[in-house]
């Protein structure tokens, strides 16, 4: 990372490896041509290890939300009933998308900082049956908590067996393991901005053959989010409609530099740099907002404590170079979040924890320098130890430069 750029770590957008950069500033080439069709078939092939799947998948040029629209129009009717479990801010607004749209939207609303519990999905789906699909949020970025979609899809499946299971991962698919076709889930969301370390511009999405069936079925409008026509185009090379050229040359080489590293790699970085962050921030006197047994892998928020009023903090974190964010909603003011995720290496993780302990100690706070930066150094050290060693391929000189240690 260039000195003069900030340690951007937010949930999304992340910040680009150099060769990802580069690769977006190519000259633009014919979207009908060999060469695209040859690096369509390069991501689209390349993001089924990730998602779990041996299912098409499909590329969008929208937002992770349009992503989220997509699923919603493509697999349901108007009238359709749909049980919404919502656990922050995200999962409000894959709800809200199908109500627009004209489903019968029943909400499961879980505590913010709480998973969603997979006996309170069966239950809600036994005590009142006939839902046409369940929408969950894996990674909920507004609280800093990562469903068990494996176990509500289970709970979902032995109770509704028919009703689509509805999963938004965009910011959680390729930073942490995902099994969409051994969990049974219908279809997943993810977008370009987050683990994929590339530009926000595109959703990919991946369906089921039951995700597929319900495509032909579905009544709800649909023209340039219809999954058919994305599906029907990629079989040729193609997209529907005029992509985002750029953003696709840079997930390109974000999935090169993935399989580079290795899958299980990319996924132990996560893993010690979400456990780097939540022991650096404990260690500052922080406490953590989300329930501790389902910590996000990508974003870890903490409550503002007494005396920390969030513009200040904010202003003084961004003067030494470090950028957070702030809570959501009902959340603004009372909590800051910490983005591990995408590019991120466990530096970049201690550098923030140095800034945030040597803000605190400016405002106030009585900390024992060293203390914080130590304690996430040592969780770290503990998941890197422990992870299990790959085969990957060695990456190239270049990929060195690119692909974080």
């Amino acid at each position: 990372m260039d000195r003069f750029e900030p340690n951007l770590r937010i949930p999304g957008p992340t910040a680009l490896p150099p060769s990802v950069r580069e690769a977006g500033g190519r000259q633009m080439i014919n979207h009908r041509g060999p060469e695209f069709a040859a690096m369509l078939g390069r991501i689209l092939d390349g993001m089924k290890p990730f998602f779990g799947t041996t299912q098409d998948v499909a590329m969008l040029t929208c937002a992770g939300s349009g992503g989220l629209e997509a699923a919603v129009v493509n697999t349901l009717s108007p009238g359709d009933r749909v049980l919404a479990v919502s656990i922050g801010s995200f999962g409000d607004r894959f709800a809200k998308i199908a109500g627009i749209y004209g489903a019968d939207v029943t909400k499961l609303d879980v505590e913010w900082g709480q998973a969603a519990d997979p006996q309170a999905v069966r239950e809600a789906l036994t005590s009142d049956p006939g839902y046409r699909a369940v929408l969950l949020t894996h990674n909920e970025t507004s609280t800093g908590v990562m469903n068990p979609i494996r176990d509500l899809a289970a709970a979902a499946r032995e109770t509704s067996p028919d009703t689509l299971i509805l999963v938004d991962s965009v910011s959680g698919l390729g930073a942490v393991p995902f099994e969409m076709d051994a969990w049974g889930v219908d279809l997943v969301v993810t977008g370009s901005q987050k683990a994929w370390m590339a530009a926000p511009g595109l959703a990919m999405i991946a369906a089921s053959e039951r995700g597929w069936a319900a495509t032909e079925t579905a009544k709800m409008p649909r023209f340039y989010l219809d999954l058919r026509s994305h599906r029907e185009s990629a079989a040729l090379g193609q997209t529907p409609f005029t992509p985002a050229i750029g953003v696709v040359y840079q997930v390109d080489e974000g999935i090169r530099l993935m399989h580079a590293e290795g899958k299980d790699n990319v996924f132990a970085r996560h893993e010690a740099c979400a456990a780097a962050a939540r022991a650096g921030l404990t260690a500052l006197g922080f406490a953590l907002f989300a329930d501790p047994a389902n910590a996000s892998k990508t974003v870890t928020a903490a409550n503002l404590p007494a005396g920390h009023d969030w513009k200040p903090f904010n202003t003084a974190i961004k003067s030494h170079g470090v950028v957070l964010a702030g809570g959501q909603g009902k959340l603004t003011g009372k909590i800051f979040r910490l983005g591990h995720l995408g590019s991120v290496t466990v530096g970049e993780i201690l550098d923030a924890i140095a800034v945030l302990e040597r803000v605190a100690a400016e405002q106030g706070r009585r900390i024992e320098p060293g203390t914080a930066v130590a304690a996430a150094q040592a969780a770290a050290l503990a998941v890197q130890t422990a992870a299990v060693p790959t085969t990957s391929p060695a990456p190239s000189e270049a990929d060195r430069a690119a692909v974080p240690a």
